[in-house]
């Protein structure tokens, strides 16, 4: 039997997603993309917008993250996020939507003192992880947007 190891994910409001039996986890850092496996070495380290990717018996899950915390033991990950949602839990069009409000605040603003400018450059690279995410994953079969969540 291959090795597993114990898996979730939570937001300040709701665990996003658990599971006892993950094979590994994909996920984005400051540092680059990792793959976490049974029996890693313990880490503790900054989350980045992005795509995470878990695989449980030979199906991957898709999150898009917005930043937060992982910590890793040789038999348990952690992810702590700011934002987080599954792919299909997200609305392409109001993603996009959101990506192009917060695209344009960021160019009306760049040079009012009054305005939180990495503040904007986060609501937009966390628009643009879901975006990535959503668009990847639409062509794979079994995939339906906002289908409900396990």
């Amino acid at each position: 039997m291959a090795k597993t190891i114990k898996f979730q994910i939570a937001t300040p409001e709701r665990v996003v997603f658990s599971a006892s039996a993950v094979e590994s986890i994909t996920l984005p850092t400051e540092m680059g993309e990792i793959t976490i496996l049974p029996d890693h070495l313990p880490l503790v380290a900054n989350l980045v917008p992005g795509e995470m990717i878990v695989r449980i018996g030979g199906e991957e899950i898709f999150l898009a993250v917005s930043g937060g915390f992982i910590e890793v033991s040789p038999s348990k990950v952690t992810v702590l996020a700011d934002t987080a949602e599954r792919a299909e839990e997200i609305d392409e069009k109001r993603a996009e939507e959101a990506r192009v409000r917060a695209r344009q605040l960021m160019q009306q603003q760049r040079t009012a003192e009054s305005t939180d400018y990495a503040a904007l450059a986060a609501k937009l690279e966390k628009e643009l992880a879901r975006l990535k995410v959503v668009r990847k994953r639409r062509t794979k079969p079994n995939f339906t947007p906002n289908q409900q969540t396990l």
